[in-house]
């Protein structure tokens, strides 16, 4: 049996965003409501639209914990998020899912590392997110209506991309001044840990700041978390 690993993270947020509706009373006064049964139906028909359409039989949702390893590494992580509103039901959505489909939530982890350790784990997956982040996993995605297998050298090579341009949705900076042109080129020239590290070093900074982002950049494979410790394997580069 062939599962689709979705990242219901995404579903959630979408389903619950997309149920609010705003209200103009007049007189300068407006209301935004939600309804519960709008958001469970957006779910549905979100995850039966992707189930159907894939090559697979079934499926596995991965939510995001409350904890996050990753505050624990770099306490900037996500904190530009802070002040950011979240959509009204979206804790519901979140519960909806958890009781209607086979669900995978794991301590400390974000969905992201659920959908890359169970992906890396099982050749019989197909992963779906949205998120650009799991290209760093070498795995089979469903990605525009089509299988695509991302190999081991193309994820690394991605990771190492993540890792000198950042992400400023998740609040890490990456090498500073190296956007996605001057990645790229270094990485033609050379797809390595070393190119990494020297580009953090010709800025100034040191192998520990290039390895921080590194770490926060890493979507955990298959032997890099303890499911009965909850403890993750941080990245190394050797």
């Amino acid at each position: 049996m062939t599962l689709l690993l979705i990242d219901g993270d995404i579903i959630a947020y979408k389903a619950a965003t997309s149920a609010e509706t705003p209200i103009n009373w007049g007189d300068g006064l407006w209301t935004l409501h939600a309804f519960e049964q709008d958001v469970d139906v957006r779910i549905a028909d979100q995850i039966s639209k992707l189930v159907d359409e894939a090559p697979v039989q079934d499926c596995i949702v991965a939510l995001s914990d409350k904890e996050n390893y990753r505050k624990e590494l770099a306490s900037y992580y996500k904190a530009n998020r802070s002040n950011v509103r979240r959509p009204m039901l979206l804790q519901w959505a979140r519960e909806y899912i958890a009781s209607k489909y086979n669900t995978v939530i794991y301590r400390r982890l974000e969905a992201d590392d659920v959908l890359g350790i169970l992906g890396t784990a099982n050749s019989d997956t197909i992963i779906w997110s949205e998120d650009k982040d799991l290209l760093t996993i070498p795995a089979k995605h469903w990605i525009d209506g089509e299988v695509v297998t991302i190999s081991e050298e193309e994820a690394d090579r991605m990771f190492y991309y993540q890792t000198l341009i950042g992400d400023s949705t998740d609040n890490y900076k990456g090498c500073p001044s190296v956007g996605s042109v001057t990645a790229n080129k270094l990485l033609d020239e050379d797809c390595s840990w070393a190119t990494v590290v020297s580009a953090f070093s010709k800025k100034g900074l040191n192998e520990e700041v290039a390895l921080e982002n590194a770490r926060l950049a890493r979507i955990l494979r298959n032997g890099e978390y303890d499911t009965d410790t909850a403890e993750v394997k941080l990245w190394q580069s050797n």
